[in-house]
């Protein structure tokens, strides 16, 4: 299997909060982040398929630009993300549930290629990998 990455970045805030709980057991779970804080996110998608034997590509990487582009990367930008992007009401802006929302927002708009892997990097020493709904 022949694995294409490509990395995009952007940058977002977000703040971590439950309304269910107090003041108190927000800062005893979430910390300091229940404060607004932004992070320069490094973005990962991978991709798999056949290799086309006229390009030796798997993936039209315009297309794959242009697709996360469009629908994660102009989108999550300078946002702040449990405000301005709808899927996030109610959910927790984590890394966790980026990725989800970045796999629904691309996978089927890719041509040639199959998604593989969503990785997005918070931090230095944070990332999250998922692949997909049916993964195991």
């Amino acid at each position: 299997m022949i694995i294409l990455n490509k990395v995009f970045y952007f940058n977002a805030a977000h703040q971590y909060g439950n309304s269910s709980m107090s003041e108190a057991e927000n800062l005893a779970a979430f910390g300091k982040d229940v404060r607004v804080h932004g992070h320069n996110y490094e973005l990962t998608v991978s991709v798999t398929g056949e290799v086309n034997p006229e390009t030796g590509f798997i993936a039209d990487l315009g297309h794959l630009k242009d697709v996360v582009n469009t629908r994660v990367v102009d989108i999550v930008d300078h946002s702040l993300i449990e405000k301005d992007i709808p899927w996030f009401e109610g959910k927790q802006p984590s890394t966790e549930n980026m990725v989800v929302w970045i796999w629904d927002s691309i996978e089927k708009h890719l041509e040639t290629c199959t998604l593989h892997r969503i990785r997005l990097q918070e931090t230095p020493t944070i990332y999250t990998d998922y692949y997909g709904p049916n993964a195991k």
